[in-house]
């Protein structure tokens, strides 16, 4: 394994490559191969994904200079270096489902950022300074897509709104009480999701940009009422029809004082604790992802006399995950959409 290693940080040394694949190597320690002499000064994608490892090198961004993308998913890592801000061009960082608790606040020097990825970790606050991660987090000025979701956050950061690009944010089943009301102000926010939190109320203005067009708040037991700037935007409930406990059935009604508007039939059915049996299809197109391509990675060996060409070719992009338990989704569309427009709830407003 280790020659293997060696030899292929090497072919990519000579052949100058731009994208190496380090996955699934059982890597408990960053290789020394890629840190010697002048490094790889050519690389601009690293896939470090399903390894061991616990800690990133002080050195990697003079190593590695022209890295645009750094995929670290599931690994094990608690501490990211403060070097890490020197890598100048890095536009995609992942850094989800590994063992993050802090995150230096040098990540904000990254000033071409454009993804960051933090999902699944241990993540209490962002980061071990906040007054410094408030001021660094803002000059992520071209900063599109935040994951933090299934962390342990209770609040977030107040400067967030200053990422005057950020498309997408994602912090689902997190601690989180309240939607900072500076969030409102993003530009360009298109998504926000913040399903499986604790939120009590919404920011009574949030869905007043043009911008934000969908909005995911299920899951939040203690929410009673939406504002009434979402009746033109699109919500949904994002559930896979996984049991739940009883007391999240709640989600599934909204009050304001003493009127109390529940949501179409249609979406009541994800949170009922009988709708937990997937069709057989369903349940065939899983097995089939989960067999050959997490594993493989390679689905040409499935030929059209297998399977349905359309199958095939969901198979390659399902229609979308599931929040509760990350299953993929092909032949059932949970999250339920719907324009709030077209629900009894339009208009509704909690102060």
């Amino acid at each position: 394994m280790a020659s293997e290693l060696c030899k292929t940080i090497s072919e990519a040394k000579l052949e100058r490559h731009k994208n190496l694949f380090l996955n699934y190597r059982n890597l408990h320690h960053f290789p020394l191969e890629l840190l010697k002499d002048e490094g790889l000064q050519y690389l601009e994608r690293l896939y470090m994904k399903r390894n061991s490892l616990t800690t990133l090198p002080e050195n990697l961004a003079q190593k590695l200079p022209n890295l645009v993308e750094l995929y670290l998913h599931s690994n094990n890592i608690v501490v990211v270096p403060e070097a890490i801000g020197s890598l100048v061009k890095l536009q995609f960082l992942d850094l989800s489902d590994n063992a993050l608790e802090i995150v230096c606040p040098e990540i904000g020097r990254l000033r071409s950022l454009r993804h960051l990825r933090l999902a699944n970790n241990q993540l209490k606050y962002l980061p071990a300074v906040p007054p410094v991660w408030i001021v660094e987090v803002g000059d992520l000025r071209e900063l599109q897509t935040l994951d933090i979701s299934t962390n342990r956050l209770i609040t977030l950061p107040e400067r967030l709104h200053m990422c005057l690009s950020l498309q997408y944010l994602t912090a689902d089943r997190n601690h989180l009480w309240y939607v900072p009301r500076h969030l409102c102000q993003l530009p360009s926010l298109n998504e926000l999701s913040m399903a499986g939190n604790r939120l009590a109320f919404l920011p009574l203005d949030l869905g007043r940009s043009r911008e934000l067009q969908y909005v995911y708040v299920d899951n939040n037991i203690h929410l009673k009422g939406l504002p009434s700037y979402l009746y033109n935007k699109v919500i949904g409930c994002s559930g896979c029809g996984s049991p739940i406990q009883v007391s999240e059935v709640k989600l599934l009604s909204f009050s304001s004082g003493q009127l109390t508007v529940f949501l179409p039939a249609e979406v009541k059915s994800i949170g009922t604790e009988t709708d937990h049996v997937l069709p057989l299809q369903e349940l065939a197109m899983r097995t089939l992802y989960n067999t050959y391509y997490r594993f493989l990675k390679d689905l040409n060996f499935l030929t059209p006399i297998s399977l349905p060409k359309s199958l095939l070719e969901l198979l390659h992009c399902p229609l979308g995950h599931c929040h509760r338990c990350s299953q993929p989704m092909f032949t059932i569309v949970y999250p339920k959409l719907f324009p709030l427009r077209e629900t009894p709830m339009a208009g509704l407003h909690q102060g």
